[in-house]
């Protein structure tokens, strides 16, 4: 069956079969940014954003985001350059092997969105559904920090 979907500010006509998940569909649409890392809505590296939510692709069935704003990490960078959250994420080190990033970058953009000054404790709720294995999370809360702090050095 074919659908259309709202993503990345664009409307895409994808084929799809019944049960296909919202990463599946990404991926026939031929966007590679968004990760699949268990399969199981466990680690977060599909995290995609659905009308401003962060969600799991590899859980949601593609069928149900028709209507529905989809954001994935090649949508998110604007004309000018790399989003705040992506800049900082650069600047802090907040990236190591990047499998990651997308999701943690995404997950961040909606936490600032609707709640531009978070705590440490709120930046670390947040991003608890996202699995790291590289970082350590010290530079990534760090990089939402920065973003918080309107794109200060934060000191270490």
């Amino acid at each position: 069956m074919q659908i259309k979907l709202s993503i990345n500010g664009q409307k895409k006509n994808v084929e799809i079969n019944p049960g296909d998940t919202l990463l599946k569909a990404i991926r026939r649409l031929g966007l590679t940014g968004t990760k699949e890392g268990c399969g199981e809505g466990e680690c977060g590296a599909c995290t995609v954003l659905l009308d401003g939510l962060p969600i799991n692709s590899c859980l949601y069935l593609a069928f149900n985001a028709q209507g529905k704003d989809i954001l994935t990490i090649e949508g998110l960078k604007g004309k000018n350059g790399l989003h705040p959250v992506q800049k900082a994420f650069v600047e802090e080190g907040a990236i190591q092997c990047g499998y990651c990033t997308p999701g943690m970058v995404l997950i961040s953009k909606a936490l600032i969105d609707r709640n531009p000054h978070p705590t440490e404790e709120e930046i670390r709720n947040s991003l608890s559904g996202n699995l790291c294995r590289c970082t350590g999370y010290v530079k990534i809360v760090n990089a939402v920090k920065r973003v918080a702090e309107g794109g200060k050095r934060n000191e270490k």
